[in-house]
């Protein structure tokens, strides 16, 4: 008999028996695992692969073996090594996911629908081996868009960019500007989408909290207790914080 294991965190009731790990589907998955198929066949294998739905629906997917970090961040999420390499693994997500479309996913589509943006690529996420982000799960929040849309929450988590009254977040302002930096040179984003960056992160945190307040509004019990315990009023701050020291990230930002 498989060990099985219930695996904390998230929003959704996951289990773990053996090496594979049952989660629920929704309207969204069959969109989610034509993308994992996808990503299989481009030669990514970062992510999980898709094993088919188990007798009551749920999908059956790779359980990847590491570390995944909680907030605050373990020393290992927050090392330069994870910052780095979670950016070289976002800019090789992107990449294959090129050529693949579908219809369905859990948000909207966004314009232009560069690659497809996995929606919350942050350390709660991301697998690390030692301090080196080796894999990523969770594609519920999948959906067509533009790197910069994904580049952005991706940096605002991993650098981070967060308020000093954040107590998930590290680092000064000034230490943060130099990793958001480091991050967008891994993942080799260019000069346009750099001077844009600090935008979308305001706006990619406003598009988070209007989602909270939908789906709470929507009856989502989860949802509602993030509001609850003022998740929403963290994302705010920390959009405000992005915009307040702008100067600050795009004179690394946008260094020669």
């Amino acid at each position: 008999m498989a060990e099985r294991e219930i695996l904390a965190g998230g929003v959704n009731l996951v289990e773990r028996v053996g090496d594979r790990v049952l989660r629920p589907t929704g309207p969204w998955s069959p969109a989610v695992h034509g993308l994992l198929t996808h990503l299989r066949a481009a030669g990514f294998t970062g992510g999980p692969a898709f094993h088919g739905l188990t007798a009551d629906g749920r999908e059956i997917l790779d359980f990847l073996p590491g570390e995944v970090s909680d907030y605050p961040p373990t020393p290992a999420a927050a090392s330069r090594t994870a910052l780095l390499s979670a950016a070289r693994l976002l800019r090789a997500y992107h990449d294959a996911t090129a050529g693949y479309t579908a219809e369905g996913w859990m948000l909207p589509a966004r314009e232009p629908a560069e690659v497809v943006c996995h929606g919350d690529y942050a350390p709660h996420n991301c697998v690390l081996d030692g301090e080196q982000v080796v894999g990523v799960i969770d594609f519920d929040t999948a959906h067509p868009g533009p790197r910069l849309w994904d580049v952005a929450f991706a940096a605002y988590r991993w650098a981070p960019i967060t308020a000093p009254g954040n107590a998930d977040g590290f680092g000064t302002p000034d230490e943060q500007a130099v990793r958001v930096r480091e991050f967008c040179d891994a993942y080799g984003l260019g000069p346009a989408d750099r001077a844009a960056l600090i935008d979308t992160v305001e706006a990619r945190l406003h598009a988070l909290v209007a989602h909270m307040r939908a789906e709470a509004a929507a009856g989502n019990a989860a949802f509602a207790s993030h509001l609850a315990d003022g998740h929403h009023l963290m994302y705010l701050s920390d959009a405000a914080h992005a915009v307040r020291e702008r100067a600050r990230f795009e004179d690394q930002l946008l260094a020669r």
